[in-house]
Formats: C-alpha cells, sequence, structure tokens
C-alpha cells in the first residue's frame, strides 16, 4: 500500500517543515524501529488506570528488577487509553538523560501495536485519521509521545507487550501505583 508522502526522498525533509503530520511523518520514518534492544538496556514497566471510565485516571511507571525509581501522577477526569499513553510519556520525560536504550514494558495493546504494527503511519499519513476513518483520540498526548521517540533518537526504544494481572511482578507494581494515583 502506498501512502501519502512516499514520494519524500529519505535524505531530506519536507518543505513543509511547519506542517506537524508530514514533519512527524518524516522524523519517525527515518528512525528504527528494532523488536528487542540489548540485554543491558533499562526496562521501564508503564500502566495506566482509571475508576470509571471516563473518570479519576492514574498513570504510573517503575524500572526493573527493583521497581526504582519510578513515577505516577493523575488527572480528575480521563480514560484508561488516555493513562496508558501518559505513563509511557512521562517514563520518557524522566528518562531523557539517559542515552541507553530502554525498553518500554506495557499491557496496552493501544500502546504497544502503535509502534509494533506502525498505526502512527496510517495515523498521519491519514492527517490523524485512524483505520475507520475517525479521528484518532488522544491526538495531543500521542504528539507528544512522538516527540519524545524523536528527541530519544533512532534505535533508542523498544515497546514490549506484557499481559496485565497475568503475576508478573513489575507490571503488578505499576499496576498498584496507577491505581493509587487515580485518588479513588
Amino acid at each position: 500500500m502506498e501512502l501519502p508522502f512516499d514520494d519524500l526522498p529519505p535524505a531530506s525533509k519536507p518543505a513543509d517543515s511547519r506542517n506537524l503530520e508530514k514533519r512527524l511523518l518524516y522524523e519517525l520514518r527515518a528512525m528504527q524501529w528494532p523488536d528487542r534492544a540489548p540485554r543491558t538496556a533499562r526496562r521501564v514497566y508503564t500502566d495506566g488506570a482509571c475508576s470509571g471510565n471516563p473518570g479519576p485516571g492514574g498513570w504510573a511507571w517503575a524500572v526493573a528488577p527493583e521497581g526504582e525509581p519510578n513515577g505516577s501522577g493523575g488527572e480528575r477526569s480521563s480514560t484508561n487509553q488516555r493513562m496508558e499513553v501518559r505513563a509511557v510519556i512521562e517514563a520518557l520525560r524522566a528518562h531523557r538523560n539517559h542515552g541507553e536504550p530502554l525498553v518500554i514494558v506495557s499491557d496496552s495493546t493501544y500502546v504497544v501495536n502503535c509502534f509494533r504494527q506502525r498505526w502512527w503511519e496510517g495515523w498521519l499519513s491519514r492527517g490523524w485519521k485512524n483505520s475507520q476513518r475517525q479521528p484518532v483520540a488522544n491526538r495531543e498526548l500521542w504528539e507528544d509521545l512522538f516527540d519524545e521517540l524523536v528527541a530519544r533518537g533512532s534505535g533508542k526504544t523498544v515497546f514490549e507487550w506484557v499481559k496485565g494481572h497475568s503475576g508478573d511482578p513489575m507490571n503488578d507494581l505499576v499496576d498498584i501505583l496507577a491505581v493509587q494515583a487515580t485518588g479513588a
């Protein structure tokens, strides 16, 4: 399937750099998206929670294997998906000065599939529309997340899925922190 902007030369930036979709599409396409990271990569678990959907929301991240450092926060009115994306953004912000690769481990297929299945490419090429031609939910958060990933650099972030509530100690920890952050 040919996507808009496929005719852009790989080594040149789009002429209209003010167009956010073109800029992000160019920058994200130029990045490497490895399936695996080196064994020495830092593993950061993320999770989002919501008491009701929508309702009070919470997000959390923690570094494996001990859960330290970690961070969490919340919003009075949110959705679970917003909190899942926000957890990743906050984890990346907290690791801005960490130059080594990061593995973002999430139980959210919404987050992981965006990168593993390159959903972002379709969203941006369709002008922030999903495959059903509806506006992409949480666009402002996705824009922040994409900017953080671009700033980290090519090949520096790997996304990994973990089944939620399956007994993974780190996933359980970030789930507890995210639920606590909802304030519910």
